[in-house]
């Protein structure tokens, strides 16, 4: 047997769900092939990179942009107009397909499930096709040519519940959870790691992603990071995430300098060790993408919320929010009241590490694997 799967390069989750999947084939079916592909960037280099700067450039300069585009393409991108694209694409893939001859193809983006629905439409090619959805709401993109879609993957109940009153068929819907590394079932010795983070034993630690892969809301990321560092109290350490992001690393570094916090807060730019960080912390601030959502849900952590991308982020801080396992720091409330509140109330941080472990769907991408191959015929 042969797997494809196919993801594209806006935002880092997509990638992340394909390639854990993909690596779970490897490690688990050493029988069946798996090859995995960059769609957009496999179709034109060029186009890749156009999109790729442009979907930066409009969601940390113009979000409000990025958010009416988002509603549009839920409301209005109709299956004709949206099979017209696939057509313009289709040729590539259906190039690709016949040279790599997959049985299954796996999609992480709508792209993909769009352009391999039309091809199967069209009686070019013929494979079982399942789409990865990424976040924790629906996106009528993913449904477009939905009849030519095997499987469908999501995140929870609700989302399977709305897709199927879209009169998308029942059966071929799975809420299985967004895939996740296996690193996040591992165990590990908390004691260990906080040692050699050279963090203090006794003390609670909150893990704050500041960078973001795009660097959204710079200034109101730094202000929220002063803002807990003056709300620590003498049970909470912080370790600062910047990621990739060196130009929030260095404003990191050098607010901790300022406000005299090398004892309270150590900060880091990217880092391969989150499934060891988030095992030994107690909460997690960060933008509310399907990745790190999903990761800290996963680690039974309670979630505070900041600076969302306009549409996919803010419906999946929604959610989070509903099911009691997340605060979102809005921008019209007084953060620091918020921030405040949360530190100083140890009990409700505990009711919410209860309801993020019931959440968590922490086997999703064997449930997943298990779905697609056990039922091949």
């Amino acid at each position: 047997m042969k797997v494809l799967l196919f993801y594209a390069s806006y935002g880092g989750g997509h990638y992340s769900a394909a390639s854990s999947i993909m690596q779970y084939i490897k490690k688990t079916y050493p029988d069946i092939e798996v090859e995995i592909c960059d769609l957009i960037k496999y179709i034109s280099k060029g186009i890749d990179k156009i999109t790729t700067d442009a979907y930066k450039r409009v969601t940390r300069d113009t979000p409000k942009l990025w958010e009416k585009f988002y509603e549009v393409a839920d409301e209005n991108f109709h299956l004709d107009s949206a099979y017209n694209f696939s057509k313009f694409y289709y040729m590539p893939i259906l190039h690709l397909l016949k040279k790599s001859k997959p049985d299954i193809v796996i999609s992480s983006h709508p792209v993909g499930s769009q352009i391999v629905s039309y091809i199967k439409k069209k009686g070019k090619y013929d494979c079982k096709l399942a789409s990865v959805m990424t976040d924790f709401a629906s996106h009528n993109q993913w449904l477009i040519g939905h009849d030519h879609i095997d499987y469908i993957f999501v995140s929870n109940e609700s989302m399977r519940e709305d897709i199927i009153s879209k009169g998308v068929d029942p059966d071929k819907i799975y809420a299985t959870g967004i895939p996740l590394s296996n690193r996040f079932l591992q165990h590990f010795d908390r004691e260990e790691i906080k040692k050699s983070f050279d963090l203090d034993p006794d003390k609670h630690t909150i893990l704050f992603f500041g960078g973001g892969e795009f660097g959204l809301g710079k200034d109101k990321t730094l202000l929220l990071l002063e803002q807990f560092i003056n709300s620590l109290n003498g049970t909470y350490q912080m370790i600062a995430i910047a990621g990739k992001n060196r130009k929030m690393e260095k404003s990191f570094r050098e607010l901790v300098r300022k406000l005299d916090a090398s004892d309270k807060v150590q900060v880091y730019g990217f880092t391969n060790e989150v499934p060891e960080l988030m095992s030994i912390s107690a909460l997690v601030v960060t933008k509310p993408g399907g990745l790190t959502t999903t990761e800290s849900l996963a680690s039974g952590l309670p979630m505070l919320i900041i600076n969302p991308i306009p549409g996919q982020e803010v419906q999946n801080a929604l959610f989070l929010e509903e099911q009691g396992v997340a605060v979102w720091i809005k921008n019209d409330v007084d953060s620091e009241i918020v921030i405040k509140s949360i530190l100083n109330n140890p009990e409700e941080i505990k009711h919410m590490k209860i309801r993020a472990k019931l959440l968590a769907k922490k086997n999703s991408t064997k449930d997943i694997c298990e779905i697609l191959f056990n039922n091949y015929k």
